[in-house]
């Protein structure tokens, strides 16, 4: 009973939408992952519940692989829920996000990251508010797939990407693959306030 409603439901969810395989592995993609964080499980946790691999259930959170039926009612019910309710339609998603919503991390040199959008682990893009404090500096990051985009509301950063450093001036973006390792910081007096938004979210 439970294969056959799993093949239905899916098989719903690409007619009604009209949309490519692609889709539809998405849409089970971030159904899984949203489940897993609500479980508090790391991927290699729900991998070894399952019998599967971190690099599956990774490559399977972000669309790129389709789950045979069997796999993916093993996944259900390690994550604690059944086939119908997975399927279940979502309520509809926010599409405005208030202040009141935004979580804050500062660290100790008072240099703030707000996540101004909540919900965005489960999405393709992360945008962050940042405000740098005079002389400082956000840790280095390695490469790593995807890509960063930004956009300078006020004082001035330098970005090193590599070897390579570039000055970006208030009303400036700037924008690169995350390939090489980067690092941005404040080099005047001032405080910075940028918009920082990287893609697949990676914070």
């Amino acid at each position: 009973m439970d294969t056959w409603y799993v093949a239905l439901r899916v098989k719903s969810i690409r007619s009604r939408n009209h949309m490519e395989l692609e889709y539809v592995n998405e849409h089970i993609g971030n159904k899984i992952k949203d489940l897993r964080n609500r479980n508090g499980l790391t991927q290699q946790e729900l991998a070894d519940r399952t019998e599967l691999t971190k690099g599956f259930i990774s490559q399977l959170e972000r669309g790129q692989v389709s789950p045979s039926i069997v796999t993916l009612l093993d996944l259900i019910e390690c994550l604690g829920t059944t086939a119908s309710e997975f399927f279940k339609e979502a309520e509809q998603e926010p599409v405005v996000f208030s202040e009141e919503g935004f979580f804050e991390k500062v660290d100790e040199a008072g240099n703030s990251i707000q996540w101004i959008v909540p919900t965005a682990q489960k999405y393709r893009m992360e945008p962050l508010l940042v405000d740098l404090k005079p002389y400082q500096g956000l840790e280095e990051d390695k490469p790593h797939d995807g890509e960063e985009f930004g956009y300078l509301i006020s004082g001035k950063l330098k970005l090193y990407l590599g070897d390579d450093e570039y000055t970006v001036n208030a009303g400036e973006s700037f924008y690169y693959p995350a390939k090489r390792r980067h690092r941005i910081e404040n080099p005047d007096g001032v405080p910075a306030k940028f918009i920082w938004v990287s893609t697949p979210p990676t914070f």
